[in-house]
């Protein structure tokens, strides 16, 4: 299951998120999305877990539970939906 993960505390890392999902079960991969420019954690992150009902579990006890001083957003993540008013186009050039 691919979990989404939000209201990261901006030094939560990689392996704060694997560490905390692994007391679950096993965890494929745990990544905190960051800004391409700066570095910088934009506040959320993706997790994938290889059993449902073990991530299940991670999200009953974890959501709203506080990580790095900061309460936890935790559910099953939704497919990206295609955005209608994106025009596409260079990141450079902006």
């Amino acid at each position: 299951m691919n979990l989404y993960l939000g209201n990261l505390h901006w030094h939560v890392t990689d392996d704060d998120l694997l560490e905390a999902l692994s007391k679950y079960g096993q965890v494929v991969t745990a990544k905190v999305v960051t800004d391409k420019i700066t570095k910088r954690s934009r506040g959320f992150g993706f997790a994938e877990m290889s059993n449902d009902a073990e991530a299940q579990a991670a999200i009953d006890d974890l959501n709203g539970k506080p990580l790095k001083g900061r309460n936890l957003t935790i559910n099953e993540a939704r497919p990206r939906t295609p955005n209608p008013n994106y025009k596409g186009g260079d990141d450079e050039n902006h």
